[in-house]
């Protein structure tokens, strides 16, 4: 029986602590907040609940994979999972907008037909065969299995299909997700529904690969779902699942240091002066958190790959409505921008500011646990903005509070009268992402993506210190819940049963 150190209790650092603590091991998580679950966080007042991060859980897979193999409790009998139908709303900048079926091929198809006009729908459809391809040719090397040594064959190969384009007598693929949209779904506004699965994690369409067709298809296969209680209470059952199996949780305790004896990790040390050893210890922090613990020698990872930077974040804004919520609403609305070049200028040029006209997602779950009663309705606008420091220069708080009003202003075209209805609101910005989770300027991390050089893949789950082990969102296989979990799952992997690890089978 080993004993584990685990920094942080986000979601991934939470799985891989389960996960260890059945395999005999003895788990104790150090979390320097108050609180677990690192970016899934809730905010309440006045009767109102909100989550302050993600809103919605794709491939639920990966969490019943997880209570499956840590007790024979199912995830659903902890909480309760709902499939969101529509899937999505999208309100395009000419006014268009367009319901798509969660997890239908077929219903999307004909959705699309109707309100694009005929052809779309096919177009779409064709595109999601492409984006099927990449997934099948992606996903085990990118989610399944600890990064491999030569994950240079990763970063050159572009999986993603791409159809020739003829254009003056050459023929080319496309290289990027814009050069895929533009060229194979010829319309605006489908351009801009493929886009907006990019701009959500914070990636730039013109410069991400075209294998990014993986996000939207990611969706379509797999549907999207809601816990009921919102985002928080999955948090709060995989905490539960690893009290049960006898983790022990420490919070308030910050890791101020990892101590080495001989490159091999011996412990940690904590702000109160005190230290624990450890035989290995899973960190699931940001790189320069890493940095700060290891004075930056555990950061030169063994498979070579570079911690991402300079990752965009986002602006949360929370809605106290007077007025129920509408029978019939959509779970989520994307209110696509109505200048996408100035949005995408202002998001990824050399000069990041905040749009003025951002492509805003709005969530109105119909969930009573969330409001004080039938008359109130709790919604979440979220934004993609550029990463700003706690310190230093940078939107204030004045900026922050007028992109409010932008957002609120864009989510107005999906929600008549939303500013009339407004008891209160909420501000999150990047500062309280860094916060909570110590990346920063609050950076939020995307998914692992194959080819574009390497440029979107993270570091291995293995460090440069033999028994250091990173987890969550900024290492393999990056951002988002199921990449987290998959994550927890894959450094326990290694912890078990060694480098020899492959992933499961």
């Amino acid at each position: 029986m080993a004993r584990i150190a685990v920094i942080g209790a986000g979601l991934g650092a939470m799985a891989a602590a389960a996960r260890l603590a059945v395999a005999g091991h003895r788990v104790t998580v150090y979390e320097r907040g108050d609180t677990y679950g690192g970016a899934v966080g809730r905010f309440e007042r006045d009767g109102f609940a909100f989550d302050t991060g993600p809103g919605l859980l794709p491939l639920p897979a990966v969490y019943r994979d997880l209570f499956v193999k840590t007790g024979r409790e199912p995830l659903e009998d902890v909480v309760e999972l709902l499939q969101v139908d529509p899937s999505s709303r999208h309100v395009f900048a000419d006014g268009t907008a367009v319901s798509l079926p969660n997890a239908s091929r077929a219903g999307v198809v004909s959705a699309l037909d109707e309100a694009l006009g005929a052809g779309a729908g096919r177009r779409w459809g064709d595109f999601l065969v492409r984006a099927r391809e990449a997934w099948d040719r992606t996903r085990r090397p990118l989610l399944e299995e600890p990064l491999w040594t030569d994950w240079q064959v990763l970063a050159e190969r572009e999986p993603y299909p791409a159809v020739p384009h003829k254009r003056l007598l050459r023929t080319r693929r496309a290289g990027t997700l814009a050069e895929a949209g533009a060229w194979e779904l010829r319309d605006a506004r489908l351009t801009a529904l493929l886009e907006s699965h990019a701009l959500v994690y914070g990636l730039d369409p013109r410069t991400a690969p075209a294998s990014a067709a993986v996000l939207p298809y990611m969706e379509h296969a797999f549907g999207t779902w809601y816990v009921r209680g919102g985002l928080r209470e999955l948090a709060r059952a995989v905490y539960e699942r690893c009290t049960a199996r006898r983790v022990e949780f420490v919070l308030g305790a910050e890791v101020t240091g990892v101590a080495e004896k001989d490159g091999r990790v011996v412990g940690v040390e904590l702000a109160d002066g005190t230290a624990a050893e450890a035989d290995f210890v899973v960190a699931g922090v940001a790189p320069a958190v890493l940095a700060r613990l290891t004075g930056g020698a555990a950061l030169r990872p063994a498979d070579g790959v570079a911690p991402q930077e300079g990752a965009p974040s986002r602006l949360v804004v929370l809605l106290a409505l007077r007025g129920g919520r509408p029978e019939g609403t959509a779970h989520r609305t994307v209110v696509h921008t109505e200048d996408r070049e100035a949005e995408l200028e202002a998001l990824f040029g050399t000069a990041p500011a905040l749009p003025a006209r951002p492509t805003v997602t709005v969530l109105r779950p119909d969930d009573p646990a969330l409001v004080p009663d039938a008359e109130h309705e709790a919604v979440t606008l979220t934004a993609t903005v550029p990463a700003a420091p706690s310190q230093g220069d940078g939107p204030g708080a004045e900026d922050w509070e007028r992109q409010a009003g932008r957002m609120i202003a864009a989510a107005e075209r999906a929600v008549p009268g939303l500013r009339d209805r407004v008891l209160w609101h909420e501000v999150r910005t990047p500062a309280d992402v860094e916060r909570a989770t110590g990346a920063r300027g609050g950076a939020v991390p995307a998914p692992a993506l194959a080819a574009a050089q390497g440029r979107l893949l993270h570091p291995g789950n293995s460090t440069g210190w033999e028994g250091l082990f990173t987890v969550g969102g900024w290492s393999h296989p990056g951002g988002g819940l199921p990449h987290a979990g998959m994550s927890g799952a894959l450094v326990a992997g290694l912890i078990v049963e060694g480098p020899r690890f492959r992933g499961s089978q």
